[in-house]
């Protein structure tokens, strides 16, 4: 199941709920640019949010963070490629 969630930065998710519910993000926009999801290099967790280190279709890295309260997403962290 695919959900489109968005944030206060203009940074909206698209993510894919496993079977377990855990979301997880397959693509993203940065304002109208969208960005695909090709890996997701590394994931972990804090007591109140989920982090997702990813590479991006246009080949550059991102850390998105999930407020498990909220829903909300936030970048955390950008590389070009």
């Amino acid at each position: 199941m695919n959900a489109t969630l968005s944030t206060d930065q203009g940074l909206r998710v698209v993510c894919y709920a496993g079977y377990r519910g855990e979301e997880e993000p397959r693509e993203f926009f940065l304002g109208d640019r969208p960005v695909g999801v090709v890996a997701i290099i590394d994931r972990w967790t804090a007591p109140d949010h989920r982090y997702f280190k990813c590479r991006g279709s246009d080949g550059d890295t991102y850390i998105l963070r999930h407020d498990v309260a909220t829903g909300k997403w936030e970048m955390t962290m950008f590389a070009r490629g």
